[in-house]
């Protein structure tokens, strides 16, 4: 069965550079970095020529870049150890309602903590502006954590402008971006963007799973460990590093910043004609605003999400649910939008990479206008 795969956003396929990469890793240079005889030498030396890759990619200094497990653990890094760290200066706490489930989930854990906690909320396009932030700033905010990219509509929220009016207003307060969906998809440097930690991950470029990193900026002192131990990652996160999936972060980033321009160039020219495509199929809408060049969310308004995505998958047609349905409820993304019902529960995501094709679009059109055509609308 052909296949046409639209949903870079959950994951994208490793690169083949990638896989030789951690085959190397694996097979060849598999000493442990921390050992002091000449293997382990090497090791530790294609350790941190793979950092220099990846911090120069993000546009920071090597010495900020710390390796995770991925954008989970590093979002669960930075929000903990500034909050409980600066608990003294203040109570109050402030996201989007519309995060991935790594940051909101840390938050919910941080009001059972006695924290206040406030949740921006979107507008039925999707988007968040630092004036509403500014708005809820307070003197005792001591975290903001606001996401690059929202993973479901694609809207990009001023990261930039929200980390000067953070700061402006409340001098002590740490930010914080998950940028996961925003690394290597929006431009933008981690020297001059203002945020105090940024997390990336390995698998959204052409990358391994298991790998990420955070950023920890200038104005993080004395950042808490995240792990104790034998002292990797600058003391921070302790243990043997992965070297492998670090080999095959590296090299996926050094292959997707190689025409990055083109690449993202394209990406949007895809959106452009699947939107185009689409709009020719009755009852479809689109969905918020979607300003990332690989994002784009609609609505087949009637039809159950997860029954389309059964049905296009079977095809081998691969998209997602933007409503995740579990007991019917919709996604927090989709609830925070507060969109009409049957818009909210018919919602799926469409997600581009720089393989995707006119081809892959045109097989997902024609899979769509079939479901439509021959399946009863249920909702």
């Amino acid at each position: 069965m052909q296949t046409a795969y639209l949903d870079n956003s959950a994951t994208t396929r490793p690169c083949a550079a990638a896989v030789e990469a951690i085959a190397d890793a694996l097979q060849v240079h598999w000493h442990n970095p921390s050992s002091l005889y000449e293997p382990g030498i090497e090791a530790k030396q294609r350790l941190e020529q793979a950092r220099r890759q990846v911090a120069t990619a993000l546009g920071a200094e090597p010495d900020r870049v710390y390796f995770t497990s991925g954008g989970t653990e590093a979002d669960n890094w930075a929000i903990f150890s500034s909050a409980r760290r600066m608990k003294k200066r203040g109570n109050h706490v402030i996201t989007t309602a519309y995060e991935h489930h790594a940051v909101l989930n840390c938050f919910a854990e941080l009001a059972l903590e006695g924290f206040e906690v406030t949740y921006l909320k979107p507008d039925r396009q999707g988007r968040i502006t630092a004036d509403d932030l500014a708005a809820a700033l307070r003197p005792d905010t001591v975290l903001v954590s606001c996401m690059m990219v929202n993973n479901e509509v694609g809207a990009v929220l001023p990261i930039a402008e929200m980390a000067r009016v953070t700061h402006r207003k409340c001098p002590n307060a740490i930010f914080h971006t998950d940028a996961v969906q925003g690394f290597l998809k929006v431009p933008f440097s981690a020297k001059t963007l203002g945020a105090d930690f940024i997390t990336i991950s390995g698998h959204k470029v052409g990358g391994p799973k298991g790998i990420g990193a955070l950023y920890i900026g200038p104005r993080v002192k004395n950042p808490r460990p995240l792990l104790p131990g034998g002292g990797q990652e600058g003391g921070l996160r302790s243990g043997t590093e992965a070297t492998a999936q670090i080999a095959g972060f590296a090299k996926a980033v050094e292959l997707r910043t190689e025409g990055l321009e083109d690449k993202l160039r394209h990406m949007a020219e895809i959106k452009a004609y699947a939107k185009e495509q689409l709009s020719a199929i009755p009852d479809l809408v689109f969905v918020g605003r979607s300003d990332a060049p690989h994002i784009l969310s609609v609505s087949l308004v009637g039809w159950p999400s997860q029954n389309i995505v059964n049905d296009l998958g079977s095809q081998g047609i691969c998209i997602s649910a933007g409503s995740a349905c579990h007991q019917g409820k919709p996604s927090q993304v989709v609830a925070a939008l507060h969109l009409p019902k049957k818009t909210a529960g018919s919602v799926v995501r469409l997600s581009f990479g720089p393989e995707t094709t006119r081809e892959d679009i045109d097989a997902c059109v024609q899979a769509l206008r079939r479901h439509h055509d021959t399946r009863m609308p249920m909702l």
